[in-house]
C-alpha cells in the first residue's frame, strides 16, 4: 500500500507527479528545486540560498511524511555544472550529523527553470 504526502510547505508540482511517496517504510520524494512554497517564486539570488532551499524544502516532505534526514538512504544531486559540486556539497553536508546516505552527483544539460540544482531523496524507516 503506498500514502500519498502533500504539503504546502513544498512546492506545488509543476507536472503529473506527487511530491512524495511512503511505500513500505520507504519514503520516495521527488527532485526538489528552489521554489519558495510560499509564493511559488524561485528563490535563487545565489547558489548558497538555492542550495538551502531546495534542501528546506526537502525537510518540508520528509516533516510531513514523519521523517527525518537521518532517515534519508540515497540522495541523487543534479547539477547544471559540476564547477558547483563544493559549494552544493558543502550546504548539502550541513543537513545530515552522521551516517551519510548513499549518493550520486552528476552535471545535466538543463534543470527546471534554468537553476543550478536539483535533488532527489529516497529514506526508509522500518
Amino acid at each position: 500500500m503506498k500514502k500519498i504526502i502533500y504539503t504546502s510547505n513544498a512546492p506545488e508540482p509543476i507536472g503529473p507527479y506527487s511530491q512524495a511517496i511512503v511505500a513500505n517504510g520507504f519514503l520516495f520524494a521527488s527532485g526538489q528545486i528552489a521554489i519558495n512554497p510560499e509564493n511559488n517564486e524561485l528563490n535563487n539570488p545565489s547558489l548558497e540560498e538555492e542550495t538551502h532551499q531546495v534542501m528546506r524544502n526537502i525537510k518540508a516532505l520528509l516533516i510531513e511524511a514523519e521523517y527525518e534526514f537521518e532517515h534519508i538512504i540515497k540522495t541523487t544531486i543534479f547539477l547544471s555544472d559540476m564547477s558547483l559540486f563544493a559549494q552544493v556539497n558543502e550546504i548539502y553536508g550541513s543537513y545530515f550529523k552522521s551516517d551519510f546516505p548513499a549518493r550520486e552527483t552528476v552535471a545535466v544539460k538543463g534543470l527546471p527553470k534554468g537553476l543550478n540544482v536539483e535533488i532527489s531523496i529516497t529514506a526508509y524507516k522500518g
